[in-house]
């Protein structure tokens, strides 16, 4: 019953967020879509007593337990960001917010985003850990408690992975392909750098313009000019018969 039920809560979760933006921006009702959205923690709850209910009534712990504790934390973790991702792609695809900006690729950037992630990733393992840990404490040392032991170690391990995964782009950073314009947060620096230079470039030539359009103005003077066009006039002393 507990697999299902976590079944049945991730599917509702991702109902509830798709039902929740179309009413927000589609249907242009923001107030009952917030509602709905503010309906997601309200999955965990039910899975949370339900799991502690049947536990309640005698029922062994068990691997199924482990998993309802670890896709709570994972959603605490997790659920507030892919909520506010999701509900900003869908207020610029609708036009009514601005473009959402990408995460970030490349160097310092990248490995700052990695990092905030695995941040996340400590809390959901965090989560988990407790809900685990009150399952254990309530069932007492005597009951059959090594699946929820099990379950411990695998959310260590998954922050263990994550954190090795996340330090290796402070380490190595990812660097940015040669002559690929810059992306994300870390690319905007790059991109006004270019903006700059195609600026400095536009006013060189247009002084190089300016400069040429001047020669050639003064140039049309001295063409204009009748002492210049005759270079018999520049003698006054000589004269000239037919």
């Amino acid at each position: 019953m507990i697999v299902t039920l976590v079944v049945v809560c991730e599917v509702a979760f991702w109902v509830l967020l798709a039902a929740g933006l179309a009413v927000r921006y589609p249907l242009r009702m923001p107030r009952t879509g917030l509602a709905l959205l503010l309906c997601e923690p309200l999955l965990e709850l039910v899975l949370l007593a339900v799991t502690a209910i049947d536990l309640k009534n005698g029922a062994e712990p068990s691997w199924e337990h482990g998993l309802a504790a670890l896709y709570i934390g994972f959603t605490v973790g997790y659920g507030h960001y892919t909520i506010g991702r999701l509900d900003a792609y869908a207020a610029h695809r609708f036009g009514t917010g601005p473009k959402p900006v990408k995460p970030p690729r490349y160097g310092y950037p990248r490995a700052r985003h990695e990092g905030m992630l695995w941040l996340r990733t400590l809390v959901a393992v965090a989560v988990a850990a407790a809900l685990l840990q009150g399952a254990i404490l309530y069932v007492g040392e005597g009951g059959a408690t090594e699946s929820l032991r099990d379950w411990q170690w695998s959310a260590l391990r998954i922050a263990g992975i994550h954190g090795v995964i996340a330090l290796t782009y402070t380490i190595w950073p990812k660097k940015r392909p040669e002559g690929k314009g810059g992306e994300g947060a870390g690319g905007s620096r790059d991109a006004g750098s270019e903006d700059r230079r195609s600026q400095d470039s536009r006013s060189q030539d247009s002084r190089s313009l300016d400069s040429r359009f001047q020669d050639s103005r003064s140039e049309d003077s001295r063409s204009r000019d009748p002492r210049l066009q005759d270079p018999r006039s520049q003698d006054p002393s000589r004269t000239f018969t037919g």
